[in-house]
C-alpha cells in the first residue's frame, strides 16, 4: 500500500509541475490588435490602432464628382465623414447591401474616412510575429495595400495597410 501511496504522490506532484509549466506566459510577446472583416467571402483585416469606430451603416449621401471608390458622406454625430468602397479600391466585385454591412471609421495623420465592408468578423490581439509577409502570387489592385498575412481560426487573413489605402484618397482616386 506505501508504495501505491509514493506512486501517487509522485503522479500529484507531475500534474502540479504541468499545471506550473503551462501558467508560466511570456508577457513580452508584442501584439497588434487587429479589427477583421469580410469582403466576397474572404478574411481581410485592418490593424486596430487606425479604427476608431464601428458604425453601422446610416444614408450615404452621393457627391456629384467624387472618385468612383467614393461612395459618398455620412453624419456621424455632426461630423461629415466620407465613405470609401473597399471593394472598388481592391479590385473587387461590388458588396451586396445587408444587415452585417458596417462602416469602420478610421484615421491616420492625414486622412479620416469611413471603410465599408460586408461584417465585421472579430476584434483580436495578434502576436506581430504571427504576421507573415503576403504570399508573392497575390496580384491585382490589391497587392499595394497589402501589409502582411496572418491566420485567424484557421482561416488566411489579409492584413491591409490602410495609410497606402488613404495615400489613394490623396491622389484623387489615382
Amino acid at each position: 500500500m506505501e508504495e501505491h501511496e509514493h506512486k501517487s504522490d509522485r503522479i500529484l506532484q507531475m500534474i502540479k509541475k504541468m499545471r506550473q509549466e503551462k501558467a508560466v506566459v511570456d508577457v513580452n510577446v508584442k501584439t497588434a490588435k487587429l479589427v477583421v472583416f469580410s469582403l466576397d467571402g474572404e478574411l481581410f483585416a485592418f490593424e486596430g490602432r487606425y479604427v476608431r469606430e464601428i458604425l453601422i451603416p446610416t444614408e450615404i449621401t452621393f457627391v456629384p464628382g467624387s472618385p468612383d471608390f467614393l461612395l459618398g458622406v455620412i453624419n456621424v454625430r455632426g461630423d461629415i465623414e466620407s465613405v470609401a468602397a473597399l471593394t472598388v479600391l481592391l479590385g473587387m466585385p461590388s458588396s451586396k447591401s445587408s444587415a452585417k454591412n458596417r462602416i469602420l471609421l478610421a484615421e491616420d495623420s492625414e486622412v479620416r474616412s469611413g471603410v465599408l465592408v460586408e461584417s465585421i468578423d472579430d476584434v483580436v490581439d495578434v502576436p506581430v510575429d504571427a504576421i507573415k509577409p503576403p504570399l508573392a502570387t497575390i496580384n491585382g489592385p490589391i497587392s499595394q495595400y497589402l501589409l502582411g498575412e496572418t491566420d485567424y481560426r484557421g482561416r488566411n487573413v489579409v492584413v491591409l495597410d490602410l495609410r497606402k489605402l488613404f495615400k489613394r484618397f490623396g491622389t484623387n482616386g489615382r
